[in-house]
């Protein structure tokens, strides 16, 4: 399972914290994660060691979110890294999102997004 195509937010994330330091961003508005995001990070996401970048009260947890046309009723799904493998061996193409989440404060942003998948989006694979 080789990522491509990976894209990296952290600036974006690193301008916001700044906008939430400075007072130009509340923390309401930094920390606004939706309930199915938070219910997805609890039962679905992978804890990490980095602490909350707002809080700094629990780690950070990723919710890992696939989407592509050939996924049908996966599209959209919140899948694991053991799923994730399997899911590149079975589909041509696919966009994997990585969200941060902090189950504590509700601080969410997305973190990197990258394609997987064997290639080949024919459609006997």
């Amino acid at each position: 399972m080789r990522p491509r195509l990976i894209v990296d937010y952290g600036l974006a994330k690193r301008a916001a914290l700044a906008e939430l330091r400075s007072g130009q961003l509340t923390r309401a508005d930094a920390c606004d994660a939706q309930p199915y995001l938070l219910r997805a990070a609890r039962y679905h996401g992978e804890t990490t060691d980095t602490p909350c970048p707002v809080c700094h009260a629990v780690p950070l947890t990723l919710v890992r979110y696939v989407y592509g046309d050939e996924l049908g009723r996966l599209d959209g799904r919140v899948t694991g890294p053991a799923e994730l493998a399997e899911m590149a061996r079975e589909y041509g193409e696919f966009r994997v999102y990585v969200v941060e989440v902090c189950q504590s404060c509700s601080w969410n942003h997305l973190s990197r997004s990258y394609v997987l998948g064997h290639g080949d989006s024919s459609p006997d694979g």
